[in-house]
């Protein structure tokens, strides 16, 4: 099966590459597509990336080419990390960020439509990465259309619960849901620990999460944030220790933050959680994982959010999603109220 990145140049795109390739997901025998845009720098960019990849892989690369029209991509999974990210700054907006990449989103959504299979799987890395699933499942079809955020979040919240037990992340399982970023809804109630029965699970877990609930969780974020951006102004090594105090909920949500304040960004995270989803697209597993998807009906819910869904080789199947403590339900259903409100101006032209 081929793989097509949108964006291949840019920092993520990079990460996604070197990794699919080092991490041999895709077989020596199908390709690898670099895509970039023809009136860009990416157009001469591509093409550099890909000698560069073949120089450093050449015994386990793919067949790796450059497609610098949206008309020209042709893939089995489709991901995209093109478009532009915003500097992290204090009054970062979303909706910024949503008006320089929609036109982005729609013009490969569009293209996929009209050139595509009309089996291709999308694995949505850029952001408002809600956005961009709600465009692109409009066209394509809203089973085929993954968003990787809410498993990017999913696996950082895993291994703060796994840091503060003293075991490995693989040991830990439990979801993310909610939109991407500091808007996440850590799912308490959804965590099981290896080798724990459900009453030292229970025991466990109420000490790591102490009396608070989601209900004061955005107010606590933000908090946090504020002293957060006050210590890193003179001092960013004491900024990360006072994440370390931290809940592991706050952690999962304020760490990446932090080091995208830093100045150092996310990519090879980012990048990572991506391949694991291209990686279980590829080999033909059925696999529960976390994603921003576009519901209709499902929980209740009737736009994009993240939630628990069983990933297979076609796109998602469903929502593997129980009846939630009231606390996990109304932040969910805030989330989504919140997230619909922010496609609209976008969704309904």
């Amino acid at each position: 099966m081929d793989v097509a990145i949108l964006g291949a140049t840019g920092d993520i795109g990079r990460q996604l590459c070197t990794q699919l390739v080092e991490r041999q997901v895709i077989p020596s025998t199908s390709r690898l597509q670099l895509v970039g845009r023809e009136d860009g720098p990416s157009a001469r960019a591509a093409h550099g990336l890909r000698t560069d990849l073949v120089d450093a892989y050449d015994e386990v690369a793919p067949l790796i080419d450059v497609a610098l029209r949206a008309e020209d991509v042709v893939a089995d999974v489709v991901v995209i990390a093109a478009g532009r990210t915003l500097v992290p700054r204090r009054n970062a907006d979303r909706n910024e960020l949503a008006a320089k990449n929609v036109e982005v989103f729609r013009a490969y959504a569009d293209a996929l439509a009209r050139y595509g299979s009309g089996h291709e799987v999308v694995i949505v890395v850029s952001n408002p990465v809600e956005l961009a699933v709600a465009v692109f499942a409009e066209r394509l079809g809203r089973h085929r259309v993954i968003g990787m955020g809410a498993w990017l979040d999913t696996l950082r919240f895993r291994r703060e619960i796994a840091l503060s037990l003293g075991v490995r992340r693989q040991q830990v399982t439990g979801f993310v849901a909610g939109q991407h970023g500091t808007e996440i809804v850590p799912l308490w109630s959804t965590v099981r620990v290896h080798g724990m029965d459900a009453d030292e699970r229970r025991t466990r877990m109420a000490a790591l999460r102490g009396p608070r609930t989601m209900a004061t969780f955005p107010a606590e974020l933000s908090a946090v944030k504020g002293r957060l951006l006050a210590e890193a102004e003179t001092d960013m090594h004491a900024a990360f220790r006072l994440v370390d105090g931290c809940p592991p909920d706050v952690r999962a949500a304020m760490r990446p933050w932090l080091t995208q304040m830093s100045g150092a960004k996310t990519a090879t995270a980012t990048a990572s959680a991506t391949v694991d989803l291209v990686d279980t697209v590829l080999d033909g597993r059925d696999i529960v994982v976390a994603g921003q998807v576009r519901l209709d009906g499902e929980h209740g819910l009737s736009t994009v959010v993240g939630v628990p869904i069983v990933l297979t080789p076609s796109g998602w199947s469903k929502v593997i999603l129980d009846e939630l403590p009231p606390d996990e339900e109304a932040r969910l259903s805030e989330a989504a109220e919140r997230i619909d409100e922010g496609l609209r101006p976008w969704t309904t032209a």
